[in-house]
């Protein structure tokens, strides 16, 4: 049995990736996230799946609580074999606009947080010969949108370690990929999407086509279940080959 630590999987995307892993009822996870609910809802997919969970709250910006977390999950269950860096935040703002203290959050939590969390884990993986590093970038990973300076300078940068990581890993069977999104339909992008129907004057439909998915050329929000089941896959031993690779799942987005 392996263990898979996901941040910020109490909720939306980490969430839909943990309950695939889960499916496999191969991985004990490893849960975490800010939602009060947390333990509940890592003991009911534990109970569903018949595999080991525990809870972390650990907060992305304090780098002793993620090591109290790696340290909390070695110690119920021997190892921690993969770790998928998923929590971010966002904030939508003019450069010259934007806030100081939300340029650090952002870079904190959506990249030097994967950090802290990578330089846990690694001494184990290496001393083990392996390990699996999946972190959750963006499409803005790959391309920049206007409004977004911190959120694609981070996600650039996560793309970035991923490919450091890919490196420094390969002699001793750990791999590292970043899995590249376009929109995903959380509840945090369902209430941008009210949010600009308001904004606009329009009706939420247009806002989905005419704003969101402007980009994509398929236009059809990606789904949490398409982006766990290649976080699984890249878990597997089937992907041992599979490093440094920044894979889109956009729409086509970043094809342009």
């Amino acid at each position: 049995m392996k263990t898979v630590l996901i941040t910020g999987s109490s909720s939306g995307i980490g969430l839909g990736i943990a309950k695939e892993f889960a499916k496999t009822k191969q991985f004990n996870i490893i849960f975490n996230g800010l939602e009060a609910n947390g333990p509940e809802i890592a003991n009911a997919m534990g109970k569903e799946y018949g595999i080991g969970t525990m809870f972390s709250s650990a907060n992305m910006l304090k780098p002793e609580e993620l090591r109290k977390m790696v340290d909390d999950g070695i110690a119920k269950f021997g190892k921690i074999d993969v770790l998928v860096n998923n929590a971010g935040i966002q904030h939508v703002s003019a450069i010259e606009d934007f806030p100081e203290e939300k340029w650090n959050a952002i870079i904190a939590i959506n990249l030097t947080s994967a950090f802290h969390l990578t330089k846990a884990v690694w001494k184990g993986m290496k001393e083990r010969k392996f390990g699996r590093i999946i972190n959750i970038a963006s499409a803005h990973g790959l391309v920049a949108s206007e409004f977004k300076s911190a959120y694609v300078a981070s996600k650039h940068g996560i793309v970035g370690f991923t490919k450091t990581m890919a490196l420094e890993g390969a002699p001793y069977n750990i791999t590292a990929n970043a899995i590249c999104p376009g929109y995903v339909r959380t509840p945090l992008v369902e209430k941008q999407i009210a949010d600009q129907a308001k904004t606009h004057g329009i009706p939420e439909s247009e806002v989905i086509s005419k704003i969101m998915l402007y980009k994509q050329a398929v236009k059809e929000f990606v789904t949490v279940e398409i982006l766990g089941q290649a976080a699984v896959f890249m878990a597997s031993d089937g992907a041992s080959t599979l490093t440094g690779v920044a894979l889109p799942i956009d729409g086509g987005w970043s094809a342009q």
